[in-house]
């Protein structure tokens, strides 16, 4: 199960919700990232077990096992991943990994941000609560 925390800066008042280092799931794992060009903590999507359309335990078809082996473009947002239905009917999944990166943009500069770290807005040490905010997953 992974954990989402609220976390605030009691200098400058700024707010993120994110897991505040590394967190996994049972179908996907983010990292916390600080962008230097946002000035924002996202929670960057690091692995996922994607479903591939059409490919179940039963059927082993050469057209559907390519399409399996497709690599995908871009991690998905982590919203995306966490409103995505689980997978049902198939047992072939694989993790996928992705290097984290922004989600507003894969060309912003990025950090990882382990908690406890400093606000990117201001640079004062950010408080995070000791209960999640989400448990998803």
């Amino acid at each position: 199960m992974g954990r989402t925390y609220l976390f605030e800066c009691p200098k400058c008042g700024y707010r993120a919700k994110v897991a505040g280092g590394t967190e996994r799931g049972v179908h996907f794992a983010v990292q916390t990232v600080l962008c230097h060009e946002c000035k924002e903590l996202h929670d960057a999507v690091t692995a996922w077990k994607p479903v591939v359309p059409g490919l179940t335990a039963m059927s082993g078809g050469s057209a559907q096992l390519k399409a399996a082996r497709k690599p995908l473009p871009a991690a998905p947002s982590f919203l995306a991943a966490l409103n995505r239905l689980p997978p049902t009917g198939t047992k072939r999944l694989k993790w996928v990994h992705f290097k984290p990166a922004c989600p507003v943009s894969a060309r912003h500069r990025i950090r990882e941000w382990q908690s406890p770290d400093k606000c990117p807005k201001c640079g004062c040490f950010l408080e995070g609560n000791a209960i999640p905010f989400r448990i998803w997953d």
